[in-house]
């Protein structure tokens, strides 16, 4: 899927898709069934999780969500939208966690803009260094599978920061008397990656 903004697609987004609405739910085999059967869906920025980061760094305290997930199958690529040199690599891989983890540097409109591409194959970080420059369109790495992943059904974790994280890592969700910070520092991806809801 295309967007307005002159980047280049995150990943190989097909034209038909599933908008999740995890607010009323989440069921971690469901999802892994859809995706076994070909499935891609998209998951939904600022929006309030049910039931789904229980995980003891979460008590499900936090669960609202600062970032765009793609659910797609294991093994998919993940491409730099734009221009930018990797910032930070590293293997999160406590339970519910986003195992591989890459932090790029992006310019956009003039202002460093810093991106989170979470749940990868631990393998992609082989692929790169730190500093590296990638062009829009190379490919950052691709999607981990539930044993390397923080045991999510693969997707892609897309968050934005517009200060510098210091790390490979941000937090995906917030509680809610974090919301309004969390709003203004990790800004809605849907103005590099376009509109897709």
């Amino acid at each position: 899927m295309q967007n307005d903004r002159k980047s280049h697609p995150v990943m190989n987004l097909p034209d038909q898709f599933e908008i999740f609405d995890l607010s009323k739910g989440y069921n971690p085999e469901q999802i892994s069934e859809f995706i076994e059967n070909g499935g891609w869906a998209v998951g939904k920025y600022n929006e309030k999780r049910a039931d789904m980061y229980n995980a003891p760094q979460y008590k499900n305290r936090r669960n609202i969500h600062m970032g765009i997930d793609i659910w797609a199958p294991a093994g998919e690529p993940v491409f730099a939208p734009l221009p930018g040199f990797v910032k930070y690599m590293a293997n999160h891989s406590e339970e519910g966690n986003y195992g591989g983890a890459i932090v790029l540097e992006h310019t956009f409109e003039g202002n460093p803009i810093f991106a989170l591409y979470g749940h990868l194959a631990p393998g992609s970080l082989r692929n790169l260094k730190k500093g590296q420059m990638l062009e829009a369109g190379d490919v950052v790495g691709r999607l981990g599978d539930e044993t390397e992943n923080g045991n999510w059904p693969p997707h892609l974790h897309f968050q934005l920061s517009i200060n510098d994280p210091g790390e490979a890592d941000m937090p995906g969700v917030v509680a809610e008397e974090e919301l309004d910070q969390a709003l203004e520092t990790y800004p809605d991806p849907h103005i590099i990656l376009g509109d897709w809801y």
